[in-house]
């Protein structure tokens, strides 16, 4: 079975321009990776300490290495990482944008307050391919594991493919700067976690693997890649927002200079038996770093240190399990204290009655998660709120957002969100944002451009419910048998 692509919103001649681009520079990308040793992911295969070969690579990949200098770090300790990226030159004033104070005139926070509406591209049985305002791409996947991975490489086997050859190239500048062979290390990552990794997701990739052409285990090392590289959010309600409404923001910041963002995509899930949700995610991915279901349970995180800690589920699937098995913000937690976890993280969960909290996830540690309620403050923070929680990394950035959010307390909204999210919350690295509203199942969310921050990018909204509703009316039409 393939997808069938519509015929009213075929490719434009731009379009397909731009995809033949994206196509040339991924296999640029991955003749490096394959010189290097990175062809089949196999440890052995490569020795990748050969300092004499990095300028070769880094002329010949087509992205900005400059982020691999930043952020490929690989310390153990969290605060000297964040250190080091503010040396940088990745936060601080210095390119940030000026924030309003909530008057919600610029674009972006005029975009925010604006209906969007999804466009039909491609077609396949359990699979939708949709346009948002007919920019951003929208993947809609019902049905059991496999089906739900097969329809995704279908529809998205192209940016599967480019994102393969991405993380390849990133393993290549990693392992050219520390002078460690992250193909051992991800192939270390994936084997140690595998035991506690629910079958169904495995039957997912799997799938999704068959049907792009890829080696299954090049799709799961896809998504391991998140344990091997150790962002800011906040959930306000009552006093502190506009009609008392539940708000939740996400600030993910994450090479962006690498183009993740080129094969980004709201992917919408329906899985057979589970909840649905959305994730603002990334072709091939099938974990999640921000998401929120059908009942009003939105989560997000930041990385901590704690890389090799292994031996339990990795956090992109943690999340997944969260927004498929729980309802309430109670129920999530129940779940993270009674599974094995990885590394150390930090989340931030809010449901659609208001509850919220932000939890730190230290693996090994006993207890392994310690939870903050609206009003109680960290040391590590600069202080607290009522009806208020929030996590973000030390320093300018944890100031600035504590600020931002005590000026504005009362008077928060989506457009003052927004405002809120920009430099320096938002790092240079910032790859997406997202502010989920978990009463109405709308989310409104930015991905980077080529060289600026996605705050600093359009905002679209999209909604849990109108994207299944969408799903319902277009799935089976014109799909062929």
């Amino acid at each position: 079975m393939r997808a069938v692509w519509s015929g009213e919103t075929g490719e434009t001649k731009t379009a397909r321009r731009r995809r033949r681009k994206k196509a040339t520079a991924s296999a640029a990308v991955w003749t490096v990776a394959a010189a290097l040793g990175f062809g089949g992911w196999s440890g052995s295969a490569a020795d990748v300490r050969l300092e004499a070969q990095e300028s070769a690579a880094r002329a010949e990949v087509g992205v900005d290495w400059s982020a691999f200098d930043e952020e490929l770090t690989f310390e153990e300790d969290a605060e000297n990482r964040e250190e080091s990226a503010e040396n940088n030159g990745n936060s601080g004033d210095d390119g940030a944008s000026e924030f309003n104070g909530g008057s919600g005139n610029s674009e972006n926070a005029e975009s925010a307050a604006a209906s969007t509406g999804l466009e039909v591209v491609a077609k396949t049985e359990n699979g939708v391919l949709a346009r948002l305002d007919g920019v951003r791409n929208v993947l809609i996947l019902s049905g059991t594991p496999a089906e739900m991975g097969a329809a995704h490489g279908r529809l998205l086997g192209d940016d599967v493919r480019e994102m393969n050859a991405r993380i390849a190239a990133v393993g290549v500048a990693a392992s050219l700067k520390t002078g460690e062979n992250f193909a051992e290390r991800i192939e270390e990552a994936t084997q140690r976690t595998a035991p506690f990794v629910p079958k169904r997701f495995f039957e997912e990739m799997d799938a999704l693997a068959a049907a792009t052409g890829l080696e299954p285990s090049q799709v799961r090392r896809i998504n391991t890649f998140p344990e091997l590289f150790h962002c800011s959010g906040v959930a306000l309600r009552g006093s502190a927002t506009v009609g008392g409404r539940v708000l939740h923001a996400r600030v993910l910041d994450y090479m962006r200079d690498v183009g993740l963002q080129n094969n980004a995509a709201l992917i919408v899930y329906r899985p057979e038996g589970r909840n649905a949700w959305l994730s603002v995610s990334y072709a091939g991915f099938v974990g999640t770093v921000t998401a929120m279901n059908d009942k009003g349970l939105a989560i997000g995180e930041m990385g901590g240190a704690g890389e090799g800690k292994w031996d339990g589920l990795p956090m992109a699937y943690l999340m997944r399990r969260v927004v498929e098995e729980c309802a309430t913000v109670d129920e999530a937690l129940a779940l993270m204290r009674s599974t094995p976890l990885t590394c150390d993280y930090y989340y931030v969960l809010s449901d659609a009655a208001g509850n919220m909290a932000a939890v730190e996830a230290i693996a090994e540690r006993d207890p392994v998660l310690r939870v903050m309620r609206p009003g109680e403050c960290d040391p590590r923070l600069p202080g607290a709120l009522d009806d208020c929680v929030y996590i973000s990394g030390p320093g300018e950035r944890a100031d600035t957002l504590f600020k931002r959010l005590n000026e504005n307390f009362g008077k928060i909204d989506v457009p003052t969100l927004i405002e809120t999210l920009k430099r320096p919350v938002s790092m240079k690295s910032n790859l997406h944002d997202a502010i989920f509203a978990p009463e109405t199942l709308d989310v409104w969310f930015a991905e980077a451009g080529a060289t600026t921050p996605a705050c600093d990018e359009k905002y679209y909204r999209a909604n849990l419910r109108e994207a299944l509703e969408f799903y319902d009316r277009e799935n089976g039409v014109g799909v062929e048998k």
